[in-house]
């Protein structure tokens, strides 16, 4: 996240606004009438983050389906159906909106702020994965060619992350971040002996 102080202007800042009720378009008819929420918040965060996530796509679109698990590190939560890659949005921006909404649901039960949130729509994480996981390798002949380190453009976490990991057991190179905050990018650099 950047250094806005609140939630409703980083959601202006990814384009997603105050909208007029009247613009959203209707639940299904076996939807529950009113916006998600975790009223009576259960005790199993994978059900409470499956049922938030259900309401807030069956409110976009009613034939999309989710689909929570939990992994080692986090909980994590697929949505599916025939038109769910739109719900990534340009570069990922609305899928990183939806992930920091259904954390800020999940933190407010009490004790449940330390669980972290992965959510992927149509493969989008998976294929943006990839492409930084190739692009890591590409980076990686590079500097241990040249011996000169590459610095990336600042990147949020996730995507950090994932070059991290590639770069894990890599013989001759090693990754490292650096900067504060939004500013916070990855140096590939040769790996001394």
């Amino acid at each position: 996240m950047d250094n806005r102080t609140n939630l409703d202007d980083y959601l202006a800042g990814l384009g997603i606004s105050d909208a007029d009720e009247s613009e959203l378009p209707p639940p299904a008819p076996d939807a529950t009438p009113s916006a998600p929420t975790l009223e009576a918040a259960p005790e199993d965060p994978r059900a409470a983050l499956e049922r938030f996530l259900q309401g807030l796509v069956t409110r976009i679109d009613p034939d999309l389906s989710v689909t929570v698990r939990e992994a080692e590190d986090a909980l994590e939560a697929e949505i599916t159906g025939e038109h769910a890659a739109r719900l990534a949005g340009r570069d990922g921006r609305t899928l990183g909106a939806i992930e920091v909404l259904a954390y800020t649901v999940l933190a407010k039960q009490e004790g449940r702020g330390h669980l972290r949130v992965r959510v992927d729509v149509g493969g989008f994480r998976k294929r943006q994965a990839d492409t930084l996981t190739k692009l890591a390798e590409r980076l990686a002949v590079q500097v241990a060619k040249s011996g000169e380190p590459h610095e990336l453009q600042p990147m949020p976490p996730a995507e950090r992350r994932v070059i991290h990991i590639a770069l894990k057991e890599h013989p001759d190179v090693m990754s490292e971040s650096v900067g504060e905050g939004a500013a916070r990018r990855l140096i590939i650099k040769p790996r001394h002996g």
